[in-house]
Order: structure tokens, then C-alpha cells, then sequence
């Protein structure tokens, strides 16, 4: 719609001649002053609710991605027990206004992960957590391809824009002394060549524990969920910065 269809029109006839050192103005001077005053009221409410559209699209939550593989999803779980739901809860009890999307596939690799990327962080995303690298291991991919996968799942989301990071994963025992040794510096060694947070263990707290297991001896339990959130709080704090808390 024409946003000047509605103003009044001024006619074309032009003002009534005045004789020259009279005071008194054209009837359309008039005319003329209701249209100036008119169009300056609507353009300031035009001004005042471009303004108030800005600062909503601005005051959206935070949006933090969690992306990594059965983990993050949730395996075996109602989805208000995953990691992400319990994450976001825990935040939002600290008064962080933010939405954490729950991108965990299971059974997905590093490299599964680095694939499916470009279509799993769509939109606007600001932080992303990367869980990655126990179904590596559990498989024995060489840790040089699991870290190279790692490397560009990080790197393709700094190019979006989105700040990561990263959490850390160890090998099982009896995996190998030369295989453990190499697969859990992959980590510490990413997080420093590329310059973003490193939680050391994702598992912390949780594996070797059966009481915060399923019976699979793998995966946490609800409990076990609450207990990583726990204990990653401050870090994703951190990451996400208390400047933007609620007021």
C-alpha cells in the first residue's frame, strides 16, 4: 500500500494572489501547514515503530547449538531430560534469556558431524557447543581424521559467525596406550591451534559411574544429564558472557 495515498492532496490551482505588504496569508497557506504538520506526525510514528521493531528483533534470545552425536540428543531419554533441555533450564534459572537447539545425532562420527553442518546450523545461532569424537573412538578411526573433522566443523562455524566450544572426550580403556595417547590430545591440541574454549571431558563426573548411567555402562541417565549440566555451567557462562543476562 501506498503510504501517501491517504495524506491530503494540495490542490495545483496555486494560492490566491495577496497584495504586496498585507499581512494576511493565502486561505492554502493554511492547507499547506496542516499537511507539513500532518506528514511530520506520521513520519515520526514511522521513526518510533521502525525503532521498536529494531529493538525486538534485537532482544531475541540467545541461540546456543549443541551439537554432537547420541550425547547431545538425548539416547534413550524423554527429550526434557537431554542435555540440551537441561542446559537451557539450568541457564534460564540463572536468568539467561536463550534457546539451546538440539543438534546431536546418534551414532554420528566427527566427520558425519563436518558434513551435515552447513544444513544443521541454519539461521541465526550465536554459540555452539561441539561434543564429538566418542563414536571415533569406539570405531578406532585414525584420531588424525577424527581431529582434521574436528578442526573443520570449528572452522566452518567461526565463518558463520557463531563462537564455539569445545568439549573434550578421552578414550576408553583398552583402547591402546599409542591410541589413547593420541586421541586424547586431539582436544586440548585443537582448542589451542585454533583458539577457542576447551571443556576438558563432556563425561565428567559421569563415566565409570553407574548409578548416572543407562545399563549400557555408556550413556548418562537423567541423572547423569543433570550432572554434566552441573558441571559445564560456568563454562557455557562464560562462553555466552554475563552481559547478556536478563536485567
Amino acid at each position: 500500500m501506498n503510504s501517501f495515498s491517504s495524506l491530503p492532496q494540495i490542490e495545483r490551482t496555486g494560492p490566491r494572489p495577496w497584495r504586496a505588504g498585507s499581512s494576511k496569508r493565502s486561505p492554502r497557506y493554511g492547507d499547506l501547514c496542516r499537511f507539513v504538520h500532518r506528514f511530520a506526525a506520521w513520519t515520526a510514528a514511522a521513526l518510533l515503530l521502525g525503532s521498536v521493531a529494531l529493538e525486538s528483533a534485537q532482544a531475541r534470545p540467545i541461540r546456543l547449538v549443541a551439537l554432537g552425536d547420541s550425547l547431545t540428543a538425548g539416547y534413550s531419554l524423554p527429550e526434557k531430560d537431554a542435555f540440551p533441555a537441561v542446559l537451557q533450564n539450568a541457564l534460564a534459572k540463572a536468568g539467561v534469556d536463550i534457546e539451546v537447539v538440539n543438534a546431536g545425532v546418534s551414532g554420528d562420527t566427527a566427520s558425519d558431524a563436518l558434513e551435515r553442518l552447513d544444513w544443521t546450523i541454519d539461521g541465526d545461532v550465536d554459540f555452539a557447543i561441539v561434543e564429538l569424537g566418542a563414536n571415533d573412538m569406539l570405531r578406532g578411526i585414525d584420531p588424525a581424521i577424527t581431529k582434521s573433522a574436528i578442526e573443520g566443523v570449528l572452522a566452518k562455524l567461526k565463518a558463520k559467525g557463531v563462537r564455539p566450544m569445545l568439549a573434550g572426550m578421552m578414550a576408553a580403556p583398552g583402547m591402546g596406550g599409542g591410541y589413547e595417547a593420541a586421541f586424547n590430545a586431539i582436544f586440548p591440541n585443537v582448542a589451542n591451534d585454533m583458539g577457542v574454549p576447551l571443556y576438558a571431558f563432556f563425561l565428567d563426573g559421569v563415566a565409570g559411574n553407574p548409578s548416572l548411567q543407562l545399563p549400557d555402562g555408556m550413556h548418562p541417565n537423567a541423572a547423569g544429564v543433570r550432572t554434566i549440566v552441573d558441571r559445564i555451567l560456568p563454562s557455557v557462562k562464560a562462553l555466552i558472557s554475563i552481559s547478556k543476562t536478563k536485567s
